[in-house]
């Protein structure tokens, strides 16, 4: 089987498309899978790491109002597409799985010109432009909110990381713990703001830091490689509050944690709740806001706080937060509440639909 993965530009895309990538060859490590990206994306880094192919394509960003650059999108989009159909080709593919993003809308283009069937994978309860279009184009349609307003769409969640989807954060919460220079028995905090970190959500959160110490709890920040703020060192033996810029063991991470704040990224909302990591979501400010629907299921269902991000503040931190983590059965419940929101195998469930896809296209072709 050969199969063309559509997810660059952000982690947001790319991750799940490799979560799924991951999948298949575990399944069967023969089959062919070719990432198609752009030279802007994180995909240029995060597909080479993992060990796939990458078949770059021109990026065309689609302009969301009127504006002189709509008059030079059809050019260059349909060179996009020519590029993308020529990956399409070169592959052989079977099938076209689409994740949104800017490769997702040539893709799916250059893949029903090809005749190639495409699948649909849309992780916000808000579709993207990119997704609405491709989903015109098939009924294999997949979801992670269940009231997806797309046509036709099956729910199956978000794809993940196995080390994030397989993690047993009780029994590595010592080990991760030791690993971040944490103490193994007191409250931990462990705050994100994404891979470049959050600016607001870092200036709370160190003017907090005093709070966090007077109330006996560790926090393991990652603060984000362009981010500076840095709290006042901790006297030996006492509560810490760690920072690093990045971390690429994310599952050690959310081991050594009770309890996160962050934004609401769909991956993060479903990494979260994977792992049962019950968390205060601020949503980012930007946008059509989809990161606070992200979160608002899990906030509903009792595994999380929302907080707007002009009301953060270490004021909020100390009313709101501290008495949370300061109450080890509350943390308990609403660790049970978050993950029964989780979802560890949408990686397979989306990998039986290609082989569905597939299947019925041999047998129709």
């Amino acid at each position: 089987m050969r199969v063309v993965l559509a997810g660059g530009g952000t982690a947001g895309h790319i991750e799940p498309a490799l979560a799924l990538a991951d999948a298949l060859r575990r399944d069967d490590p023969q089959t062919g899978i070719v990432c198609l990206g752009t030279e802007r994306g994180l995909e240029t880094r995060l597909v080479p790491q993992r060990g796939y192919e990458l078949a770059l394509i021109p990026p065309v960003p689609l302009p969301r109002t009127l504006t002189p650059q709509l008059l030079t999108v059809p050019g260059r989009l349909r060179g996009a597409i020519n590029a993308a159909a020529g990956v399409l080709d070169q592959a052989r593919a079977d099938v076209l799985v689409g994740f949104g993003g800017y490769v997702a809308t040539p893709g799916y283009l250059a893949a029903r010109k090809r005749k190639v069937p495409i699948i649909v994978h849309e992780a916000n309860p808000k579709p993207g432009l990119a997704n609405k279009l491709g989903a015109r184009f098939t009924e294999n349609v997949a979801v992670s909110h269940h009231d997806s307003p797309l046509p036709g769409a099956r729910f199956v969640g978000i794809p993940l990381r196995r080390e994030i989807a397989t993690l047993d954060r009780l029994a590595l919460g010592d080990k991760a713990r030791s690993y971040f220079g944490l103490l193994p028995d007191l409250p931990t905090l462990l705050i994100f703001g994404g891979s470049q970190g959050a600016r607001s959500l870092n200036q709370a959160a160190v003017a907090a830091a005093p709070f966090f110490r007077q109330a006996g709890i560790q926090v393991l920040h990652i603060v984000g490689p362009k981010n500076t703020e840095q709290p006042e060192p901790a006297p030996p033996g006492g509560p810490q509050y760690v920072t690093i810029p990045y971390c690429d063991r994310m599952d050690l991470a959310y081991a050594a944690a009770d309890m996160a704040m962050c934004r609401a990224g769909a991956m993060t909302c479903a990494e979260l709740a994977a792992v049962a990591l019950p968390a205060v979501y601020v949503p980012l400010p930007i946008g059509n806001g989809e990161q606070a629907l992200n979160a608002e299921p899990i906030v509903a269902a009792g595994g999380g706080l929302l907080v707007d991000n002009a009301e953060l503040s270490p004021e909020w931190i100390a009313q709101h937060l501290l008495p949370v983590l300061a109450d080890p059965g509350r943390v308990a419940a609403m660790s049970e509440a978050a993950g029964r929101m989780g979802r560890r195998d949408a990686d397979v469930a989306l990998a039986q639909m290609v082989y569905e896809v597939v299947r019925n296209a041999h047998r129709q072709g």
